[in-house]
């Protein structure tokens, strides 16, 4: 247990684990079940590091009883996972039948969960876009098309999983949506790095098509306007009966300055605008940040009046992914990061944290405080953090027991845990939710399976689940400080 002194949650918070479709159901084949494009995506040589794709992932569309039992054994508050719109309307548009086998399986999820206090915190799009929308008109790249046919799926959501109002006020719950998940890495790693599916890149070695420096700011604006349509529906239609909050969630880490220089200040500044800045200012403000249209010109896109109107005010609250902090130095070449140089090397050589499996990611707590100030003070909306974790590494190749006693994601999260604690408590930070990633190591995108945030561990060959030390020591955490006693 951490030595962290006791401190209430409030009343409402809640916590839980987080998936995404595409990285736990496999079963991409079954029931009706259209492409997204991370099928064959995935399944093209050199994609995936270990060459793996999503056919099996997890195998959660066969063993999703087991996971929600999972789920009430570390005694979560909510869950908060992805419906696949390939598995709902296979060929994804807005005259294409609805599948009722994929409106069946997550009306199941959701009366199970329902059935053990588990709050629904449901995501609309988890990066898996139908293949047939891609091919039919270029997907997200395409305004007309994508805005209706995103709006249309987003409202068949509504319809079909909305019907259950008394259930939910009977456990004195709401069903929370977001409507995407992280827009800057749909736009940039699907058209810009060409990493994620589509792979869309200038680079010709990686892609065949795509223009880096046009195609991933249309779409990220083609994002903004699918989700902000979205919610006007929601608003419109369903909210006065549901009674449901809805919202978004931005991917977007803590940028901190080399140093006092005053470059590398504004440096880390121009870093933010880009993370975070390019998809919550407009939504929250009503405007780009003044820094994206200084460095991209008429490469950003204009919002008309009319749809400035419906993107300003589209989201109930702050939904925060994030998961690490950059040093940022002015002199960066890459339009992505703001044209900001990023590192982990502090100037007197030292890291800034312990290192993750992945290049991108060290352990750095303080960033994580500073983020939900800077948040808070920007936007002034209650923050849901739906995505914050761990990846330990080389836990893919230990031993089974080495790899559940997982001293270093337990490290990084009795870091997170405190600030949160005193962000709440200290900083008077309205914060509502707390979603470690992930439930389960599961598929990892661009990096199979190599690669393992999940606080509980999956043998791939036989899918069985193992509890992670750290799943045990965060329920204990939230256990502890969501209720009225002063000793564990």
């Amino acid at each position: 247990m951490s030595s962290t002194p006791y401190k209430a949650l409030p009343k409402d918070f809640i916590w839980g684990f987080a998936t995404a479709s595409f990285q736990i159901e496999g079963s991409t084949d079954v029931d009706g079940r259209g492409k997204s494009f991370w099928d064959d995506f995935s399944r093209t040589p050199g994609k995936t590091l270990d060459g793996r794709n999503g056919d099996v992932a997890t195998d959660s569309y066969r063993l999703w009883k087991e996971d929600v039992e999972l789920l009430a054994q570390y005694g979560v508050k909510t869950y908060r996972f992805s419906l696949a719109w390939s598995r709902i309307i296979p060929l994804g548009g807005r005259n294409d039948p609805v599948n009722p086998k994929g409106i069946e399986f997550y009306s199941n999820l959701i009366d199970a969960l329902l059935e053990k206090n588990i709050i629904p915190f449901i995501t609309l799009y988890h990066w898996d876009l139908p293949q047939s929308l891609h091919d039919r008109y270029g997907g997200w790249l395409n305004k007309e098309e994508i805005v209706k046919d995103y709006t249309r799926y987003a409202q068949v959501c509504f319809e079909a999983f909305g019907d259950r109002v008394k259930h939910w006020r009977r456990l004195t719950c709401i069903i929370f949506r977001l409507t995407m998940n992280e827009p800057w890495c749909i736009s940039i790693l699907g058209y810009g790095r060409g990493v994620f599916a589509p792979g869309r890149s200038s680079d010709r070695a990686r892609s065949s098509e795509g223009n880096s420096s046009t195609e991933p700011w249309i779409v990220g604006q083609n994002v903004i306007l699918s989700h902000a349509s979205a919610v006007k529906v929601y608003r419109e239609v369903f909210k006065p009966v549901q009674k449901g909050q809805i919202g978004i969630t931005l991917n977007g880490d803590w940028q901190m300055p080399y140093d006092d220089n005053p470059e590398n200040v504004a440096a880390a500044q121009h870093a933010l605008d880009v993370a975070i800045g390019w998809f919550a200012d407009p939504i929250y403000l009503g405007h780009y940040p003044p820094y994206m249209r200084e460095m991209l010109g008429s490469r950003l896109p204009e919002f008309s009046e009319e749809e400035i109107q419906l993107v300003k005010g589209s989201s109930d609250f702050y939904g925060m992914n994030t998961y690490t902090t950059n040093l940022c130095r002015a002199g960066g070449d890459d339009e992505f990061q703001g044209l900001v140089d990023y590192t982990f090397t502090r100037p007197d050589g030292t890291q800034l944290g312990k290192q993750a499996h992945c290049a991108w990611l060290q352990d750095y707590p303080e960033g994580f405080r500073s983020l939900l100030n800077y948040l808070w003070n920007r936007y002034h909306l209650p923050i849901y953090v739906t995505e914050n974790g761990f990846a330990v590494k080389d836990e893919g190749t230990m031993p089974l027991e080495q790899a559940l006693n997982d001293t270093d994601r337990i490290h990084y999260f009795e870091g997170t845990t405190s600030v949160l604690l005193q962000a709440i408590h200290e900083d008077g930070i309205d914060i509502r939710a707390y979603f470690p990633w992930s439930l389960l190591d599961n598929f990892e995108w661009a990096d199979g399976y190599v690669t393992r945030f999940g606080l509980t561990y999956v043998d791939y060959n036989t899918q069985k689940r193992y509890p992670k030390q750290s799943a045990h020591f965060l329920t204990k955490v939230f256990y502890f400080h969501s209720n009225s006693f002063t000793q564990y």
